[in-house]
């Protein structure tokens, strides 16, 4: 008996522990706000999903300004001035300036059955319903809206590989459900669709679609609580005869049932098949409990959440966390629970030693997304590499703009090189995979495409071989170029070191000394006339997304070759100060050149690492002062509250590593240089066990500049840090001032 009172007791101890124990864990998602960047052109999605989910389950609305303003703001599907809902879609990108996916619309509606969206401002003609902000929740795994012309209120979660919808019908007038698989959002347009009601409570199907995606196929299983009455199937507005099947470019299905209590829909998804949608449902929410789904799903979130914990004010943690939020929602799973997935090659493959991954938007994400995943994430950026690896065996080239089995070669460059090469130098390729990752870089960068015959013979490409975009083309490949210098040392290939340390240099070809910028060439060897810096007519001018000022600092992977170009560290920092005091004047300008401080644009990539360059001249202090008016200028707590497309996550990934005062410049090179920290104290909590924290002392409003720092208690002179000292564990600390440290790392031997 004595025995049996301890053991209880014991157990009793242990249960309020542990309830004490999760009473306590900081809840990190209370700092998410989803409404951030989902305003003007910040694109982001919104809606309930989970860290690099396939499944982004959220509402899709109507481009309300197709014909009045511009329905590119309308990438994700959503946009925040939109007081309507078509439906909820399964898949969404975030941050993109293409639109396609938002597959596989659901909605619950009531009275009379429409086959065809609403058109804007006249609900009464199609499906659809208007909706309020008011009756509008959203957080982080979770979405909530009243549909107000319906009466239903819809709540969503999320799994990794399945959408869960709850539809509460607060009144019953022939109540049914809409699929709609013909349904279009942006550029995106069926192909072929298919419905098969299979019970009373499954229905499966596939939508196959051509738009950014040329080729896109999505497989998908419905689950409902509640039992189908009754399903009549339409291709378009046209009744489909037949018994429980319809196949056609544009199948539909309304889904009449008696809601007696809430409606519960689990949505799996698959890019193989039917059959592994269904299972997807049985692996991941095997249950009818929609609350546990939720829960699931917010603690995926905050278990990526506190990989980093920033202690601010709460405004900046909010500003912080949802950037941190929105970096991790692509790339996206493209594998199903048994390992298969869908290669470019149209072929099934499997493979349970990895997760496969898609959505790699890699001009924009290999300068701080990747790096940042490096740090935070051993595993999935592992996995991230040899997604590409399989990709690259699949098409005979790393990809560029991967989506959804896809290649859709969008911007310019080699961008994958660069996160296969960091990858590589921070041993996160396995060994026996080495050899294949080399030869990955090296094919691709050997190509012959968009003037890339011209850099493997270590000339410049001339702008008669490409009449738009050729120094952007060609700073990018000498980025990229870099990577493959690196790869070569690394594996000891010497002769290749050589070659593409030449290539690398390339870009100094196309410096007009004369001007003080990067031109294009013409094959004689002349610049180009008449030159304009501030020209950036979209696609068409020498750059892609930039002008001449732009595109004068694209050079990261050499900046001391970029400095002596300009006549050394003076004249260096004398241009970057005119940079950014110029009139923020735009000729013809591309919508994607935006977040302007003089001519630096905070709302594209090109410029990312542009605060940072002054640390290579002894001036990080400068720096200090860019890119402490950027976070706190363009990175708000309100929907506008990014000053341009996220862009997959780069621009929140940006201002992650920037608010916690360090960014990989070079992405390649493992050094991360000072910047202006924002926080009191951030800890990373590592994929090794180890935490690494950066603490700021006098840290303030006023205080941006760094007077000192010390390492581990030890004075440390450098105005950079490596991944190695990070990834080791430790302490940073930045004593903070009012005033400028001129003295601070101006010595070159300190420099990054």
């Amino acid at each position: 008996m004595k025995w049996i009172f301890r053991t209880t007791i014991t157990i009793a101890f242990s249960i309020i522990a542990s309830s004490a124990a999760k009473a306590q864990e900081p809840s990190y998602i209370q700092y998410v706000n989803p409404y951030i960047g989902s305003a003007d052109h910040g694109h982001v999605f919104v809606g309930a999903n989970v860290p690099n989910g396939l499944v982004q389950l959220g509402p899709s609305q109507i481009a309300q300004t197709w014909d009045r303003f511009n329905g590119w703001d309308w990438c994700s599907g959503y946009n925040y001035i939109s007081e309507e809902i078509l439906g909820f879609t399964h898949t969404h990108l975030s941050g993109t300036g293409i639109g396609d996916l938002n597959d596989i619309l659901i909605l619950p509606a009531n009275g009379s059955p429409h086959l065809h969206p609403a058109p804007f401002n006249q609900m009464d003609k199609g499906y659809g319903s208007k909706i309020s902000k008011a009756n509008e929740k959203v957080e982080a795994g979770y979405y909530k809206v009243l549909l107000e012309d319906y009466d239903i209120l819809a709540e969503l979660t999320a799994s990794e590989r399945v959408g869960y919808h709850k539809y509460t019908f607060n009144k019953k007038d022939n109540p049914h459900l809409l699929i709609d698989l013909g349904f279009r959002m942006n550029w995106d347009t069926p192909t072929d669709t298919y419905l098969k009601w299979v019970d009373d409570h499954t229905i499966i199907g596939y939508r196959f679609s051509k738009g950014w995606a040329n080729d896109q196929k999505v497989y998908f299983a419905i689950k409902s609580n509640t039992k189908f009455d009754n399903i009549d199937f339409y291709n378009d507005s046209t009744a489909v005869k037949g018994y429980r099947v319809a196949q056609g470019k544009s199948i539909k299905a309304i889904v009449t049932l008696n809601p007696a209590k809430p409606v519960e829909l689990k949505v799996g998804l698959s890019p193989v098949s039917t059959t592994n949608a269904l299972q997807n449902i049985e692996a991941e929410i095997p249950d009818w409990d929609f609350a546990k789904a939720t829960q699931k799903a917010q603690k995926k979130w905050n278990d990526v959440l506190k990989k980093i914990d920033f202690q601010a004010d709460d405004n900046t943690k909010t500003i912080f966390y949802t950037a941190l939020y929105h970096s991790y929602f692509a790339p996206t799973l493209f594998s199903d629970v048994n390992g298969d997935y869908m290669g470019t090659d149209k072929q099934v493959y499997n493979d349970k030693t990895h997760q496969q991954y898609t959505v790699f938007s890699l001009w924009d994400t290999y300068r701080a997304l990747h790096p940042l995943m490096t740090i935070l994430e051993e595993q999935k950026s592992k996995d991230f590499v040899k997604s590409m690896l399989n990709i690259y065996q699949q098409q005979g080239k790393l990809p560029v703009w991967h989506l959804w089995a896809n290649e859709t070669n969008t911007m310019v460059g080699l961008p994958a090189i660069p996160v296969v090469a960091d990858a590589m130098l921070k041993g996160l390729i396995d060994k026996q995979d080495l050899e294949l990752a080399y030869e990955a870089i090296k094919t691709t960068a050997m190509g012959y495409e968009h003037g890339l015959d011209f850099v493997t013979k270590l000339t410049y490409i001339p702008i008669e071989n490409m009449s738009n975009e050729s120094v952007a083309w060609a700073l990018e490949y000498a980025i990229a170029d870099f990577g493959a210098y690196q790869a070569a040392k690394f594996l000891n290939k010497q002769e290749d070191a050589a070659y593409f340390e030449k290539r690398y240099k390339l870009y100094k070809h196309y410096y007009d000394a004369e001007v003080g910028h990067f031109v294009g060439r013409h094959a004689n060897g002349t610049f180009r006339r008449p030159f304009d810096p501030f020209y950036a007519e979209h696609r068409n001018n020498d750059y892609c997304e930039g002008n001449a000022w732009q595109y004068t600092w694209l050079v990261p992977q050499d900046v001391q070759g970029l400095i002596d170009l300009m006549g050394g560290d003076r004249k260096f920092v004398e241009k970057l100060d005119e940079f950014i005091n110029l009139p923020e004047q735009l000729d013809n300008a591309s919508p994607d050149i935006s977040g302007m401080i003089g001519q630096y644009a905070q709302g594209n990539e090109p410029n990312h690492h542009v605060p940072y360059l002054y640390a290579y001249a002894g001036a990080p202090w400068k720096g200090a002062e860019l890119v402490h008016k950027t976070m706190t200028k363009y990175f708000t707590n309100d929907p506008a509250g990014l000053c341009g497309n996220d862009d997959v996550g780069q621009m929140s990934a940006w201002y992650v590593f920037s608010a916690v005062g360090i960014y990989p410049a070079n992405p390649m090179d493992g050094k991360y240089v000072f910047g202006s920290p924002l926080m009191q104290q951030a800890t990373f909590n590592l994929p090794n066990g180890k935490t690494f924290s950066i603490k700021t002392k006098n840290n303030g409003p006023k205080n941006i500049y760094i007077n000192k720092v010390k390492l581990n208690g030890k004075n440390y002179p450098y105005s950079y840090i490596t991944h190695q000292l990070i990834m080791q564990g430790g302490e940073l600390e930045f004593e903070m001032s009012a005033k400028p440290n001129k003295k601070f790392a101006a010595d070159k031997t300190f420099r990054p």
